[in-house]
Formats: C-alpha cells, sequence, structure tokens
C-alpha cells in the first residue's frame, strides 16, 4: 500500500517556482517526445526548437541560435553537435567573420522538419493548448491545474482521442 505523499514543491509556492516550471517542462518535454516517437522521429524532443528556429530564420550562428531559443551556448554547442552527427544541420565559417559558424538545415534536416510540421507538431500544439484550456486565477493555481491536466491525461492521449 503506497501512501499519499505531500508534494512539497506545490505547497511552498512561489519558493519553489522555479522548481514547479522546471517539472512542469519536464513532463511536456517527456510526453511531446513520446509523441515524437510514435510518430518515428528519432530526435530528442530538446533539438526540435533548434531545427524549428533554423527553418524559420535560416542559416544563425551559435550566439543567433542561442538568443532565438533561449538556450545558453554551451547546450546549443553540445545539441548541434548530435544534429550535425545526424545529418539534419551543416555548418560553416561565416565570410565576414571567420571566427563565426554560421549552421543551416541540412536536405535531411529541411525534410525532417517539413515531415514533423505536417505529422507531430499540430497534434503536440493542439493536446497543449487543450491541456491550457481551462487555466484561470492566479499562477499558482494555474500551475496545478496544468499539472492535473497532464497527469489525468497526457499528451498522446489527448491526441488519440
Amino acid at each position: 500500500m503506497q501512501m499519499d505523499i505531500e508534494d512539497v514543491v506545490k505547497e511552498l509556492g512561489h519558493l519553489s517556482l522555479g522548481t514547479r516550471l522546471k517539472r512542469i517542462g519536464e513532463a511536456l518535454q517527456a510526453q511531446t517526445q513520446e509523441v515524437l516517437a510514435a510518430h518515428r522521429f528519432a530526435q530528442p524532443a530538446a533539438q526540435f526548437p533548434l531545427l524549428a528556429a533554423l527553418d524559420r530564420l535560416g542559416a544563425l550562428s551559435v550566439g543567433e541560435l542561442s538568443q532565438a531559443v533561449g538556450v545558453s551556448q554551451p547546450v546549443i554547442t553540445r545539441s548541434l553537435r548530435g544534429l550535425e552527427d545526424d545529418g539534419l544541420v551543416e555548418s560553416e565559417t561565416s565570410e565576414e567573420d571567420r571566427r563565426v559558424r554560421r549552421i543551416a538545415l541540412s536536405r535531411k534536416g529541411r525534410g525532417l522538419v517539413q515531415r514533423a510540421k505536417r505529422e507531430a507538431w499540430p497534434a503536440i500544439e493542439t493536446a497543449v493548448a487543450q491541456a491550457c484550456k481551462g487555466l484561470r486565477g492566479d499562477l499558482l493555481a494555474q500551475l496545478a491545474a496544468l499539472e492535473e491536466a497532464l497527469d489525468t491525461r497526457p499528451l498522446m492521449k489527448r491526441i488519440q482521442e
């Protein structure tokens, strides 16, 4: 018999808001990964914002890509290694400044993004919007409602219904 343990992070309110947001982000990331896998995408969900930024904005430097997705440059550099290894992005030295590397989607990367835009991204967008639909009240109440919505009906279940 499992004992009900108090959700301390939830009970601490604003004091643990960063942890709470991170927890929700991790839940969304994991559920998004499940949806992507069901659509036969092997890439980690965390790489798709980079691919989307390159698709929308064209070739970018590591610094520009960092700004576009709001992630530190070291994280971008690590992610780009995986994307390059998979043949999804290409890089070349900037003509204006030889120290700057410009990253662009490869042909394979463009194909992957087009397929994601068609097959997975609309379903994920709809499911997340549906989970957020009933949110009202103060931020902590909204976070509690969103956590509950994702626990009760994960994204995959919402998509399948």
